[in-house]
């Protein structure tokens, strides 16, 4: 009797050791330490061995204070924070005190427009007296479902909810609007990655990107993992591109369409890359079969050669598990920035959770002029010294 009590203790001990194992191995961010000063400095400052003199100013990124007003001076803002930016640039906060803001844009007035997913409203923000700061906040709408990213485009301001894609008509300074219509209904809303990125595209058709239900898996909406492509009104969906597992950043420039895609987990602290890819039209970008330039998914051995011959490669790799969400270029109008950043793509990290080490919590730039160039630090420092975010 005790002898079989013993072998089903035994039997106990070894199953919760490989559970825990498993467990491990699957969520490697269970097993963060904490992050020495060397991690975090690896994470927030560039290298700048053999930068050439002319560029060190925009490499080599200096501790400052951030900027805040007296009426924003509360709960985190409440002590000074600081954050890493190049020589000649400062940052101040604009507004505080939203509940979970994603995506925004400005319309021709330069008022602040954000899709706040916490609150599941649209904002509209304003900059009366023009001094940098937010003065006035202004509620379009609310009660929305999972609001993540807005466009404004010829007077119109175009929204994307989980499950669909709204249109506010005429959109004034104030907030109001004519009238408020769904001209794209019945997205994809089964789990999974639950935000969806509208853009109006140069050929004035509406863009949605929509990610995948999974971290690898064969999808049965083809609409997953893809950016799907409408006319202005809703109608005439089609298939952009596929291959994309969630690509939250989209972006037109220079007559093309860029992504920034959120690569799988669940295969280590460093794979697979995250990616920055120049989206064509009826081409396919690799998930869930491959990852990185043609390299076949452990769970799909099989695809090694649909891989390498029927997907496209990304244009930029980035640090795996960065997370990365929204992108922009500096529009032809800038005058601010220094012309040596007119072709760099400007990219924010949410950051991770899959890794050992914690990575991202930034904005990093590419220079697109350079074939195969490494994401740099822009503003870092929302990742501690002591690795906390």
């Amino acid at each position: 009797m005790k002898k079989a009590v013993l072998i089903i203790v035994i039997v106990i001990i070894v199953g919760l050791l490989i559970f825990a194992g498993y467990f491990i191995y699957k969520n490697t961010s269970f097993l963060r330490f904490s992050s020495n000063e060397k991690m975090v400095m690896e994470n927030n400052q560039n290298i700048i061995e053999d930068v050439a003199e002319q560029d060190i100013d925009m490499v080599k990124l200096e501790n400052k204070t951030l900027q805040v007003e007296d009426k924003y001076s509360t709960g985190v803002f409440g002590q000074k924070r600081r954050l890493n930016l190049p020589k000649n640039f400062e940052a101040n906060v604009y507004i505080a005190g939203l509940e979970n803001p994603r995506f925004f844009d400005i319309d021709d007035q330069d008022n602040l427009i954000v899709a706040d997913k916490g609150l599941g409203a649209i904002l509209l923000i304003k900059d009366e007296d023009r001094d940098g700061v937010a003065d006035q906040e202004v509620i379009i709408d609310r009660d929305l479902r999972v609001i993540h990213s807005v466009d404004y485009f010829q007077g119109d301001l175009y929204a994307a909810e989980e499950h669909q894609i709204l249109k506010y008509n005429n959109l004034k300074s104030d907030g109001s609007y004519e009238n408020k219509e769904v001209i794209i209904s019945g997205l994809p809303d089964d789990g999974g990655h639950s935000t969806r990125t509208v853009m109006i595209g140069i050929d004035g058709k509406i863009y949605v990107s929509i990610g995948s239900s999974c971290n690898v898996c064969e999808e049965d909406d083809s609409r997953r993992a893809a950016i799907m492509r409408y006319n202005l009104d809703g109608s005439g969906e089609e298939i952009y591109s596929s291959g994309l597992r969630n690509s939250v950043g989209i972006e037109f420039w220079k007559g093309q369409l860029w992504s920034v895609d959120n690569g799988r987990d669940l295969i280590g602290d460093d794979l697979p890359p995250e990616e920055v890819n120049i989206v064509k039209q009826g081409q396919n970008y690799g998930w869930p079969y491959c990852y990185g330039r043609g390299i076949a998914n452990p769970e799909y051995p099989d695809k090694s050669e649909f891989c390498q011959k029927e997907t496209e490669f990304p244009t930029y790799k980035m640090q795996a598990h960065s997370a990365s969400l929204g992108i922009g270029f500096l529009p032809a109008s800038n005058k601010i920035f220094p012309n040596s950043l007119k072709n760099n793509i400007f990219i924010g990290f949410h950051g991770s959770w899959n890794r050992t080490t914690p990575t991202g919590y930034k904005v990093v730039r590419i220079d697109t002029d350079r074939k195969g160039a490494a994401a740099l630090n822009f503003v870092t420092g929302w990742l501690d010294e002591d690795g906390n975010s």
